[in-house]
Order: C-alpha cells, then sequence, then structure tokens
C-alpha cells in the first residue's frame, strides 16, 4: 500500500504539535486506528477522514485526497492481511475455496498453480510461503478466535485431487478438534443465500472498531464504513443460522475426506 497518506497525516498532526493519543481523543478515534493509518496498514474511511480534518482544521483536504490513495492500492489483499494478523476474532465465509488461513501446504500450491499465464516456479513458492506465515496466527498462544462458514462446494471441489483434498479436510477438522477453530459447512440443501457470490472475512480489535473484507476475481475491497460492517455482519450471521451445527459439520468434513481417501 502506498503511503503518501499517512505520511502527509503524520506530518499535519506533529506541525498541529499532537500526539497520536490528542489527535484520537480529538478525531473520536483509538490511537491504534491513527498508526495504522500513518504506517500505511489501513485506509481511512470517509467518515475517518471527515473527522481528522475536523480535528486539524485542513478544512477537506484528507477527504479530498482520500480517492487517491484507494486508487494506489497495488495489492487489493496487503490491507486485509495485515489487519488479520491484528484481529482478536476472525470469522470467515468461503463460497468455493478453504480460506487462507486455514489451508494445507499441497492445497495452496495447488490453487496457486492454475493461473494463465502460469506464475514461475519461484513465486509460487514466495506465495505458498506468504499463506503458510498467515496460518501461523493459529499456533499463537493467543490466537484469534476463528469461525469458518464453508459452502458445501468447498468440499466437492477436488482441488489438487483425492489425496490433497483429503489432507486438507482432515487439517479442518483437527483444527476444530483442538478447539483453534469452529467450522461450520452450508449444506447444498439449503439452495440460494445472501452471501454466496462473494468471499468475506469479518475481523474484530482490541482497541479499534470492526472491519469487513469481501473478495471476487481480481478485485477485493477493506470495509470499514460502520454501516456496511453491520450489514455484512448481519448477512453473514443469517448464513450462520442455515449451516450444519458444528457436530454435523465435523462428520460431513470426515465422511467426505474418508471417501477421498477411497478414491485415491
Amino acid at each position: 500500500m502506498s503511503n503518501t497518506y499517512g505520511d502527509w497525516l503524520r506530518q499535519q498532526r506533529e506541525a498541529a504539535g499532537l500526539t497520536q493519543e490528542q489527535l484520537a481523543e480529538q478525531a473520536i478515534m483509538t490511537r491504534s486506528h491513527i498508526a495504522h493509518i500513518e504506517a500505511g496498514r489501513r485506509v481511512p474511511s470517509k467518515e475517518d477522514a471527515r473527522r481528522l480534518d475536523l480535528a486539524l482544521g485542513t478544512g477537506d483536504v484528507l477527504s479530498s485526497f482520500l480517492p487517491q490513495v484507494e486508487a494506489a492500492v497495488e495489492d487489493y489483499f496487503e490491507a486485509a492481511r495485515q489487519l488479520e494478523q491484528q484481529a482478536t476474532v476472525i470469522r470467515e465465509f468461503a463460497p468455493i475455496f478453504v480460506p487462507g488461513i486455514l489451508q494445507t501446504k499441497r492445497y495452496a500450491r495447488s490453487l496457486l498453480s492454475v493461473g494463465y499465464p502460469p506464475s514461475s516456479e519461484k513465486e509460487r513458492d514466495k506465495l505458498v510461503v506468504t499463506r503458510l506465515e498467515r496460518a501461523k496466527i493459529l499456533s499463537d498462544p493467543v490466537a484469534p478466535v476463528v469461525w469458518a462458514l464453508l459452502d458445501e462446494a468447498v468440499l466437492r471441489r477436488p482441488v489438487g485431487g483425492p489425496e490433497v483434498m483429503a489432507e486438507q479436510l482432515t487439517h479442518l477438522v483437527r483444527l476444530a478438534e483442538n478447539e483453534r477453530v469452529r467450522v461450520h459447512v452450508m449444506p447444498y440443501s439449503v439452495g440460494a443465500y445472501q452471501i454466496l457470490n462473494s468471499m468475506l472475512t469479518l475481523m474484530w480489535f482490541e482497541d479499534q472498531p470492526p472491519v469487513a473484507y469481501s473478495e471476487g476475481l481480481q478485485i477485493g475491497k477493506v470495509h470499514d464504513s460502520p454501516a456496511v460492517v453491520e450489514r455484512l455482519q448481519g448477512a453473514y450471521h443469517l448464513a450462520l443460522s442455515d449451516a450444519l451445527p458444528l457436530k454435523e459439520s465435523l462428520a460431513l468434513l470426515r465422511v467426505t475426506a474418508k471417501d477421498y481417501g477411497h478414491h485415491d
């Protein structure tokens, strides 16, 4: 993420003689929120920018400059990846593939090998390592609370073949059995539901407002507007109410993993 906006905000804050804590108090934000914006880890919402303009007496400069910040984001997932590492609660919805932080090495490599034109072996290795590094938050003693809502299509699509799928689904079961992740499966029998058309990640933090991240083909967006985040949270929990309970979901994962093993 380009940090032009964050650098400029820090310069204005220092010129005003304010600490991050003081600016946060005047703008009705948290200090960590200010720190993340200045470090380039978060793109402020329009409401954030408006409050910062009022607190710093900069007219509408920060608000006007905001679209340029959004356009400058080259890696649409980078901001979400940074936030993921800070979250205390993560709730994932996956319509097609296993979410990144829950993927095994071979499953991740299989997904990352289908692009066209094909990426180099070196580039694929780099991407796989990055994905596995993300998953390390699940082995941290203070790991976030993770819920994964998976459409049944995630279980049925044979990414990498039967052996890779058996390993991946067994990995999900073990994470759930070790109480690192709570997994729910949305069965085909439910039919259509509101969030089916997009991958969705909801994140909560200790000292800043919750955010959401949605992703489609070659596009992703971090949502931090309170109204938008609240609507996405509501859609997620409505879908979750139609999913299989934990025990039934794990039973389906075990049976499907066993079927893949027999097929192999």
